[in-house]
């Protein structure tokens, strides 16, 4: 037990019921008392209304976590100094919090710019999320993840909370803990106890809770069974048992949720607990359930997994407690979502072709897997990379697909792929091998499938299409709407002259002219040179449930948005991922 715990523990320190919920409680019902009312719904510009919040990560659905927000503090008394664990040369300034910065990868510290931070902090807990995008998620964990200027109006520490609970709804775990850590405990306000509480449960990793635990109120029910796990979890003297006998006589909890702390408890050390956790008369999955279980190594069933949100798809595809096999379906499904990279995916099912007990139909797709890189000849690779592709059972599956095989599909020649070359194209694009992906052009069929996306994504185009050449894409699927959104990224991209772009405007009813209040947002944010800012409000214009539902309309904003803003890679690949997923 002691092992799973720890492993957890370090894989996520080392990182960085419904799709328009929140992620689901993590306690049982009456853990955490509410503390705001939530706000109302918020219209969208494709007119869909994003339903508030849960508002605190510990209750189910009606109000958002928001304590009273934090003051930022002018600074500690000598007498509080004293107290400080930390000298002063190693704590962390709530000026700037964040785990990635600049030469990580991350954004300049001044990605939001002056935004006010009541603003900011509206779109963050506005914003539903899994988003239907895969390029835009992984854009909005790269800001939300950055070493950033705490904005004007929000304490720091209350900041961090907001970006790990959006991070959190994405399925991004990792990232999420990563955020939090970037502040000093000692900096800890109510609102960051309660998104830490989230995010160590959601990593799997109740150890985690143990710097917090003895500093929460002495009513808040989830810590007083903190506070027994972390006792036993770090042999305190004394024990767990008194606090857990506390707990009983409290009523702090019953039934699964209780013997779930029993059974941490029961992994520290000198323990002679043995805790069996039943599932009968379990009809729902929360997060503080999915956490422990997972840490102490207990199986959660996909019947459970059911009764939750597509974020908790992303949690369960990154902790490493849950054996591989497991973790391989929600994992094809993370990496749709843009939590799973297409290296980190390969690397799984390379791991399932060399283990021993791997389920026949796992092994299947790893065995293919393999065929598709190192295939003694270039037919039993295709061979290989068209039955993957074939074996897709959803949309989110097959794009899923296509993320796995990106670098074999590279491996192909253009010469030698000629007939499924839509779908090498794409697979290239999923993973952001855009370059490579242009050695096609000149080889595919003008008007199809992979030429539009070649003239989307490439980084080094300089002339313009005709209106004439985009009313000619005649691609597969629903051409219609993918004839739609090939003329929003074009013209985004700025690949259309005026003329072209007002032709096309009305010709297929795109009314990317039209002005609202999301709009002028957006257009404020990119005068203003705020690129998270202009992050965060393309993801309130593509609040949808699946690319389908995408207003073309929106998709030109945000493309030109992030053009706009020094992100013109991330635009190109969000407009070549429309066509291909539409």
């Amino acid at each position: 037990m002691i092992a799973a715990l720890a492993a957890a523990a370090s894989l996520a320190a080392a990182a960085v019921a419904q799709n328009s919920q929140a992620p689901e409680s993590l306690l049982p019902p009456g853990f955490g008392e509410p503390v705001a009312p939530a706000p109302p719904p918020v219209a969208q510009p494709n007119g869909a209304v994003v339903q508030p919040l849960p508002g605190t990560p510990l209750e189910l659905p009606d109000l958002e976590p928001s304590p009273t927000p934090t003051p930022t503090p002018t600074g500690p008394s000598d007498e509080e100094l004293a107290q400080y664990e930390m000298p002063l040369f190693a704590r962390r300034s709530l000026a700037l919090v964040g785990p990635v910065g600049p030469a990580d990868g991350g954004f300049l510290p001044g990605a939001f710019g002056a935004a006010d931070g009541g603003y900011l902090q509206g779109l963050m807990r506005r914003l539903s999320a899994p988003l239907p995008s895969r390029w835009l998620s992984i854009s909005l964990r790269r800001a939300l993840a950055s070493r950033v200027s705490t904005p004007e109006g929000l304490h720091g520490a209350d900041f961090a909370a907001e970006r790990a609970w959006l991070l959190l709804r994405m399925g991004e775990s990792v990232a999420a803990r990563s955020v939090l850590q970037s502040v000093d405990t000692a900096n800890a306000t109510p609102k960051y106890r309660q998104v830490a509480m989230q995010a160590m449960l959601a990593t799997a990793d109740p150890a985690g809770l143990c710097p917090l635990a003895d500093g929460a109120g002495n009513s808040e029910r989830g810590w007083i069974l903190a506070r027994a796990m972390c006792a036993a979890l770090g042999n305190a003297e004394g024990g767990a048992k008194p606090l857990m006998d506390a707990a009983r006589r409290q009523r702090v909890a019953s039934g699964v949720d209780l013997a779930l702390a029993q059974k941490v408890v029961g992994a520290g050390l000198n323990s002679r607990q043995a805790v069996t956790i039943e599932w009968d008369s379990v009809v729902q999955l929360t997060t503080w359930r999915f956490g422990l279980a997972t840490a102490t190594g207990v199986p959660i069933s996909d019947e459970l997994y059911q009764t939750v949100g597509p974020q908790v798809t992303g949690w369960r595809a990154l902790a490493p407690a849950i054996p591989i096999a497991d973790r391989a379906r929600a994992a094809e499904s993370a990496a749709a979502m843009g939590v799973i990279s297409n290296a980190a995916l390969v690397d799984l099912y390379a791991a399932l072709d060399a283990g021993e007990e791997t389920p026949a139909a796992l092994g299947a797709i790893a065995s293919d897997l393999r065929a598709a890189y190192v295939g003694a000849d270039v037919a039993t690779r295709m061979r290989a990379l068209a039955q993957l592709w074939d074996g897709g059972e959803s949309p989110q599956g097959r794009y899923a697909r296509l993320i796995l095989t990106a670098r074999a599909a590279a491996r192909i020649r253009p010469g030698d792929g000629r007939a499924e070359a839509d779908r090498i194209v794409a697979a290239m694009l999923s993973a952001g091998l855009d370059r490579t992906a242009q050695r096609w052009r000149g080889q595919v069929d003008d008007g199809g499938d992979a030429w539009a996306l070649l003239e989307l994504s490439d980084p080094e185009a300089n002339t313009r299409l005709s209106y004439g050449a985009v009313a000619s894409y005649t691609g597969t699927g629903d051409a219609a709407l993918k004839r739609k959104l090939f003329f929003a990224g074009l013209a985004g991209l700025g690949r259309l002259s005026a003329q072209d772009i007002e032709s096309g405007a009305e010709a297929f009813d795109v009314r990317i002219g039209a002005e609202n209040s999301w709009t002028r947002a957006l257009d404020r944010a990119v005068s203003e040179r705020q690129p998270a800012t202009v992050l965060l409000l393309a993801g309130i214009g593509m609040q949808a449930q699946s690319w389908r539902h995408v207003p073309p309309a929106a998709l030109y904003r945000i493309v030109a948005a992030l053009r706009a803003v020094g992100l013109g890679g991330e635009a190109r690949m969000i407009a070549a991922e429309a066509v291909s997923r539409a």
